[in-house]
């Protein structure tokens, strides 16, 4: 936009425009001093253009300029003059070209900056939040931001044009007992009583459905009062909310798969590896991949070699062929000539893990090696060689133990020998699918059965399963899109009758007064007529992290909390006066009372 502080923007400036008189404004992104001359580069949010500032011609911008700081901001007046062929910088795409000022104005002067915003240097995260709104000067983290946007706006269109309605759902919602910690608000009008910030609106779009709404989605803000990880932000984070309604599983992956494939080809450099994406029943993941959120950019996949060893003298695996325990190999190619200590480094790290150890066989030379053998029969050794179909240079490295627990280290293990031998390509998205998973889990802790995922998913059996089956036993129709080892998010096709939620409630232990106080508006609104729906909500920050290929998550949102869920910057959470304390009905306890 041209007004009286700009009639070009600085990255849109090249040899076209030569001779012509222009005005420029932004901040002094870095500033040098050659002889006489002050070239400054002057940077919008466009780009950078150089400024040459020279005393003889015009010594009032020249004193101007002398006396400020680098990231003080100035509007400049000039033409536009081609640079002598070496000083042409070919790293921008206004190397060619420099503006000579005859004109400027301070606009707003720089203090001493806490940090460099031109360098890019490393400093720490506390600090960089801390002074965010100069952290977000930086090219780097200022492109994450604006990639952000256009993600947010192609989805929009996207899902627009395909009869998605985008409807905003409530911020101030009751508490649910399901899930993470909630964040709560007191009411000041109805004292004693507090509304909850959502998790989620997965009960809202589903009220969406039973009122008529044919497709719903919400760019949608989710609170949950969680620890900090590296995909994950304490606090708040946004999630692309969607739900159909008269839809199949088939129909919700055939929009996913849409979305993420067009969204790959217009707004990234990498190629989608798999067209359609892989399924994997979640028991295949954890068998193949030692997880639920399998990379599958490269092999490397585990086999179970449980039934080798049901009769084995080596004991460490006879005793972990019953059932629920597993035996895992993973073969590793390239790796048998490697020393001892390479092996020892390996084992201490499954050990971190929660491993016992790690076995592992070499095959060097046609011959196996291993501090192993000596318990191994030969029968036992010809199977191994048969099954895992070993070559030379090949290594064998085992799990034992309980089912799970033995995949997920093995999983991770897989991961750590991938990055050892450099397998894992990074110009690709390699989206998959998990299904399949256990309505529900036994919590080992609480000696009871509880909802391994979505409490409102519909047990794909029905009613049939849930009076019939072993409720470890029971699949619901429920379901991951993976991305790249990283999980975007879970879905499901949703329970909206409601006898069968009852029952799917009760074997997780609530009585039908616990649902009906909890969500007795579902039960209710279900009995008008709730049509088949489901729906999936990939989460927002992590889409942007993963197609930014930034390391973490903050490095995609513009003002995040630290790992403390702490706001640095404007110093969130405060105390408050005790005024607003009396007024909500609410007194601070000490610990000790």
């Amino acid at each position: 936009m041209k007004n009286r502080y700009r009639s070009e923007y600085c990255g849109e400036l090249n040899k076209k425009h030569l001779g012509r008189e222009v005005m420029l404004a932004g901040w002094i992104h870095r500033k040098r001093d050659h002889g006489g001359l002050i070239f400054v580069d002057l940077r919008d949010h466009t780009g950078i253009c150089q400024m040459v500032f020279n005393p003889e011609k015009y010594a009032e911008p020249y004193n101007i300029v002398n006396g400020l700081r680098v990231e003080s901001v100035i509007s400049v007046k000039g033409i536009i003059v081609e640079r002598s062929p070496e000083t042409v910088n070919s790293r921008l795409p206004t190397g060619e070209i420099e503006v000579a000022v005859a004109y400027v104005e301070v606009e707003s002067p720089a203090e001493v900056l806490p940090f460099q915003i031109a360098d890019e240097d490393n400093v720490g995260e506390e600090l960089r939040l801390k002074y965010r709104f100069l952290d977000l000067r930086r090219e780097a983290l200022h492109k994450n931001i604006i990639y952000r946007s256009r993600i947010i706006n192609f989805i929009r269109q996207h899902l627009s044009a395909r009869e998605f309605t985008e409807i905003s759902t409530p911020i101030l919602t009751c508490s649910s007992p399901e899930g993470a910690r909630d964040y709560l608000v007191p009411s000041r009008v109805h004292k004693g009583k507090f509304y909850a910030l959502p998790q989620a609106p997965q009960q809202f779009k589903q009220l969406l459905m039973v009122a008529g709404f044919h497709r719903y989605f919400q760019i949608a803000p989710c609170f949950r009062d969680e620890d900090s990880r590296a995909d994950r932000s304490p606090g708040e984070f946004y999630q692309l909310d969607l739900e159909m309604s008269f839809c199949t599983q088939e129909d919700i992956f055939c929009v996913v798969e849409n979305l993420f494939t067009e969204m790959t080809k217009k707004l990234s450099d990498k190629k989608i590896m798999f067209d359609p994406f892989p399924r994997f029943s979640y028991e295949d993941a954890m068998n193949r991949f030692g997880t639920d959120k399998p990379d599958i950019r490269f092999g490397l996949e585990m086999k179970d070699v449980t039934q080798i060893f049901r009769n084995s003298g080596f004991n460490a695996f006879q005793s972990n062929t019953a059932k629920g325990k597993t035996v895992k190999a993973l073969v590793v190619p390239g790796l048998a000539d490697n020393p001892r200590a390479f092996f020892d480094r390996a084992e201490a790290y499954a050990k971190e893990l929660g491993a016992g150890g790690l076995a592992y066989i070499v095959m060097k030379e046609g011959n196996l090696k291993s501090p192993i053998l000596k318990f191994l029969g030969e029968e036992e050794k010809k199977q191994l060689v048969a099954c895992l179909k070993l070559k030379d240079g090949d290594v064998i490295f085992f799990g034992a133990g309980k089912w799970e627990k033995t995949c997920n280290i093995m999983g991770l293990m897989r991961i750590y020998f991938a990055k050892v031998i450099d397998c894992i390509p990074q110009d690709v998205m390699a989206f998959c699918w998990v299904v399949d998973f256990p309505m529900y889990g036994y919590n080992e802790d609480l000696k009871k059965i509880e909802f391994s995922h979505n409490p409102f998913s519909m047990p794909q059996g029905g009613m049939d399963d849930l009076l019939n089956k072993n409720p470890l036993d029971i699949k619901a129709f429920q379901y991951d899109i993976i991305c790249n080892g990283v999980e975007l998010s879970s879905g499901a096709i949703r329970n909206h009758k409601p006898e069968i939620m009852y029952k799917a409630f009760e074997i997780a232990g609530y009585k039908k007064d616990e649902v009906d106080r909890n969500f007795g508006h579902m039960i209710k609104a279900f009995k008008y007529g709730a049509p088949p729906h489901g729906g999936i909500a990939p989460g927002i920050d992590r889409i942007i992290m993963l197609f930014s290929d930034s390391p973490n998550i903050r490095e995609v949102i513009a003002f995040p909390m630290n790992q403390k869920a702490q706001d640095l910057m404007v110093g969130a959470p405060s105390e408050v006066k005790d005024e607003q304390l009396k007024e909500l009905g609410i007194r601070i306890v000490d610990e000790q009372e």
